[in-house]
């Protein structure tokens, strides 16, 4: 048999093998390179490196051989040609779409977005001059209609936050394409493993890596990837020059959580899909979202694009915020927190957290009541957490 070459391998392999750099001595664990620059042997090895003629490491506000493992790592995961490591989720996003747009550009996103990626569309960027237009993510006719002359970007989530309604990425990148536009898309909530948007047609993928991929709550960050060509031309200098740098602690802390993403993600999938199923028709809810359910809204659009269902699954209790706010209070095992893709089973109230800064009517346009909580499965085992949540729901 044919030695399979690195792009061959399984993602359970590509996650604990790709992008190791290995120093002089050998070290089987990632070295982790806590250092801010570089020296060099000669005045003419500097000079060429800082000119770009001779590859190398110049400062780590650059790049960082710990922070370069992290990188490629993650590009031989997504199957991207290229990939930057960025400080959080947020820096990811915002460093993706500010490096394409300028003064007098257009973007368009869908409206269900994380709060702040929705601040970097309506408000950031207008300060630049940047105009905007929020869609139906679901709604193709909506994406055609806003298209104009001037449309350079197109950003979605999908599944999104935190109502899991999926979005057909396929499509949606015919449309931008169709304009010369690119699609940006957060994929934060399929991960890598259950979702390929560059396959789908997206131009560049970005994620927080604050979640799954580190999975145990330590540490921030995130990661943008595309085309070599995408890479140089929007993100490169703008990472080098405004320095919204990932730490190489961080890095390494994240290389450590890719190694175990697979059976973490696996494990979350089950206990989501086992609370999802067991929720479901219960009479203190009046909805229960979950991607691996038929009778999820786009279930057909799941099945298309998405290899498997989410670690996370949304219900609405019925009774309004008092009613919610004494089922998370009872809660005793899952504990409430803004995180996401957590050890740790964790449960959100996006209307009064991550989503509070939505109006009350754009909140109710999206499917966010005051009901509405998001579950983020955890590495318990299921009837543990399942117990938890039906108890808690008896004080509803």
């Amino acid at each position: 048999m044919a030695q399979k070459s690195a792009r061959e391998y399984h993602p359970e392999t590509r996650l604990v093998h790709a992008g190791t750099l290995r120093s002089q001595f050998n070290e089987t664990s990632e070295a982790l390179f806590l250092t801010q620059g570089y020296v060099y042997d000669s005045a003419e090895q500097c000079e060429a490196r800082f000119s770009g003629k001779e590859p190398g490491y110049v400062y780590s506000r650059y790049s960082n051989p710990t922070v370069t493992m992290f990188e490629q790592r993650m590009a031989a995961l997504e199957g991207a040609e290229a990939a930057r490591g960025t400080a959080s989720g947020m820096a990811a996003v915002s460093t993706a779409l500010m490096g394409q747009v300028r003064s007098g550009d257009h973007v368009v996103a869908a409206k269900a977005l994380f709060g702040s990626c929705r601040w970097i569309i309506e408000d950031w960027m207008r300060r630049f001059g940047v105009e905007s237009t929020l869609v139906d993510g679901a709604d193709l006719d909506q994406w055609r209609k806003a298209m104009r002359k001037t449309t350079k970007v197109c950003f979605l989530e999908s599944p999104t936050n935190p109502t899991l309604d999926v979005v057909d990425i396929a499509a949606v990148a015919e449309i931008a394409h169709s304009v010369g536009a690119r699609l940006v898309v957060d994929n934060v909530f399929a991960t890598p493993l259950y979702q390929s948007p560059l396959k789908l047609g997206a131009d560049c993928v970005v994620y927080s890596a604050t979640k799954h991929i580190d999975g145990q709550g330590r540490c921030l960050g995130g990661v943008i990837l595309g085309s070599e060509k995408f890479i140089q031309d929007n993100v490169h200098q703008l990472l080098r020059q405004t320095g919204p740098s990932i730490s190489p602690f961080n890095a390494w802390v994240l290389l450590k959580g890719l190694e175990t993403l697979g059976v973490r993600v696996a494990r979350q999938t089950e206990t989501a899909k086992i609370v999802a199923d067991t929720l479901a028709g219960h009479p203190k809810l009046s909805r229960l979202i979950y991607p691996g359910r038929a009778d999820h809204p786009q279930a057909d659009i799941v099945r298309k694009q998405m290899r498997a269902g989410s670690t996370l699954c949304s219900i609405e209790i019925k009774g309004g915020k008092a009613a919610t706010f004494r089922f998370l209070n009872a809660l005793q095992l899952v504990r409430i927190t803004n995180n996401l893709g957590d050890a740790k089973s964790l449960i959100t109230h996006p209307a009064t957290t991550t989503h509070q800064r939505l109006t009350p009517e754009q909140r109710a346009e999206l499917g966010i009541g005051d009901g509405l909580v998001r579950f983020s499965a955890g590495l318990e085992h299921p009837d543990d957490v399942v117990a938890d949540l039906t108890t808690a729901l008896e004080r509803v």
